[in-house]
């Protein structure tokens, strides 16, 4: 526990870090990847292009400082990065080389500012932090290893098959390339995906949710294919050059968006390429449980639709399950079929009418404004926030 002293310290600087931490955290990144290059095998550099990852480490180390003497009200936030470094395989020399460079990015933001005491106390505050992370982490990694099918780091797994489930969707399926048994999972899990794409300088590492069951007895990965650049440079190079029987390394599954053990309804709601975790879970549902279900699925239109039929299929097998679909810009063959069963957005009414109780536990996730838009309805149907789980792909937001 770092001291009294320090922890006064540290929480006085919370107002500064409110108006400097993103300067802080951006000179940050520049440093880390300026002296130690081989982290950017590690880390989405997309998201430092984008500056969205300079601005997620500006509020976690501001809550940090904030809270510094109240820790327990971070420990969602901990739990989730936890989570995410397990994935992608952080080990303790790195929280090392992090430390020394966030030091002196503050050092150098602040300068005067920063006088000795206020960064011997951040020294002691991020190396508490630090060992913190460090021993979840090593429980992660122990758990991992103890499962069936379970490895620390990463590991070679080869494809097996690769299925187009949309206009701009291919899932990619896995397993070791050893011929070992593949890791058990949870639906609402991602992995770490790292590829050497040729001509580029360092490995280019994804996470990416699993969108299949165990009792497939593969990991499946479905990829949307983005446009422009840096933005689509992984999902270009799965889609366009990787084939069967080519390997790849992944971490091992991680995530705490699962679902939750309940006897009430369960409601999935998918917004475009965001159905991925969500049908792992509706698989799982559909294996493991007998709730009352809802997989609402909201795409543009039926050419990016991804595992329509398939959920479908699933629905017809057991009567707990059903599936809708609304497209907000549906095609005249959609129209003209009555393939969309609506048009438009969710709406609570739309709800209403096809679960015999509000009184959920709802899931979703899809792109930010989406799930902002699924937020504030559900809020605004009084629905407690308990009941209400999401995942971000990239760094985490608030949906206000």
């Amino acid at each position: 526990m770092a001291s009294q002293k320090t922890i006064e310290i540290v929480k006085s600087t919370a107002p500064v870090l409110a108006i400097h931490g993103e300067s802080i955290t951006k000179v940050f990144y520049q440093l880390l990847f300026q002296n130690h290059p081989e982290l950017k095998n590690v880390f989405n550099m997309t998201h430092q292009t984008h500056g969205t990852q300079s601005k997620a480490l500006a509020n976690a180390v501001y809550a940090y400082a904030a809270n510094i003497d109240n820790l327990a009200v971070l420990s969602a936030a901990v739990e989730q990065i936890t989570q995410k470094h397990s994935s992608l395989s952080i080990t303790p020399a790195m929280y090392q080389l992090v430390g020394a460079n966030l030091l002196a990015a503050i050092k150098e933001v602040l300068q005067d500012a920063a006088t000795p005491e206020i960064m011997d106390a951040w020294a002691e505050a991020y190396g508490d932090l630090a060992s913190l992370f460090i021993k979840k982490e090593e429980q992660l990694y122990q758990n991992a290893e103890a499962k069936k099918g379970g490895f620390r780091g990463q590991k070679e797994f080869a494809i097996t098959k690769k299925e187009a489930e949309s206009s701009n969707i291919t899932s990619f399926y896995f397993k070791p390339a050893d011929g070992s048994a593949i890791p058990s999972f949870k639906g609402g899990q991602y992995i770490a995906v790292s590829v050497q794409i040729p001509d580029l300088e360092h490995l280019h590492t994804r996470n990416y949710s699993l969108s299949g069951c165990p009792t497939q007895n593969t990991l499946r990965i479905s990829v949307k294919r983005e446009t422009g650049s840096p933005d689509g440079v992984v999902s270009n190079f799965l889609h366009d050059h990787l084939v069967v029987g080519d390997t790849v390394k992944l971490g091992i599954p991680a995530g705490e968006f699962v679902l939750a053990k309940t006897e009430k309804p369960i409601v999935l709601i998918a917004g475009g390429v965001g159905i991925t975790p969500l049908m792992s879970m509706y698989m799982e549902l559909f294996h493991f449980a007998n709730n009352e279900v809802l997989f609402v699925q909201c795409a543009k239109n039926s050419s990016v639709h991804a595992f329509k039929a398939k959920s479908q299929k699933l629905a017809k097998q057991k009567p707990s399950l059903q599936t809708i679909s609304l497209y907000d810009e549906p095609l005249s063959t959609d129209i003209a079929d009555g393939v969309q069963e609506f048009s438009g957005l969710l709406t609570i009414d739309i709800l209403k009418e096809k679960l015999s109780t509000l009184d959920a536990e709802y899931y979703f996730c899809g792109p930010v404004g989406f799930m902002k838009s699924v937020k504030q309805m559900l809020e605004s149907a009084e629905i407690p926030a308990s009941q209400l789980h999401y995942e971000f792909f990239g760094p985490s937001e608030a949906l206000a």
